[in-house]
């Protein structure tokens, strides 16, 4: 298993990569001009890291329910289907550009946003609960 840590925005695409040694790591961020170069460089990566699972960060509203930005990422994904035959996860992104920022400097929070490093290290948070939610404990009893 092959993965790619999405984190959807309008502007930059926030990127990760694991594996099954379970452990996601920050990508250079997709920030191209359009969104169609956005979702080429997501091809890229994919093809390039031969990825197998693409986890999108799916933004549900602190309630549970799926509101517009929801429908947003809905769009999105299915634009890079078009593009990517993989598997396909959405998993609950609630706070984790927040908890990302708490790594970086407040001082330099403009660039930070455009550089789309935060954007990653929330992808990379996004990865890493599905990661960790795909590594399944020895049951005692088979020893």
């Amino acid at each position: 298993m092959r993965c790619i840590g999405i984190d959807y925005g309008e502007r930059r695409v926030g990127l990760s990569y694991g594996d099954e040694i379970g452990v996601a790591t920050p990508l250079e961020a997709a920030v191209e001009a359009t969104e169609e170069e956005r979702i080429e460089h997501i091809v890229e990566i994919a093809k390039k890291r031969r990825a197998t699972t693409l986890v999108f960060g799916y933004p549900y509203n602190m309630d549970g329910s799926v509101g517009f930005k929801a429908k947003e990422v809905d769009a999105f994904i299915e634009k890079v289907e078009k593009k990517l035959s993989l598997f396909i996860h959405r998993i609950d992104e609630r706070l984790t550009s927040e908890e990302a920022s708490k790594g970086f400097n407040k001082r330099r929070d403009d660039a930070l946003r455009r550089s789309g490093k935060l954007d990653s290290a929330a992808a990379t948070l996004i990865l890493q609960d599905f990661l960790d939610q795909q590594v399944q404990l020895p049951d005692p009893e088979d020893d």
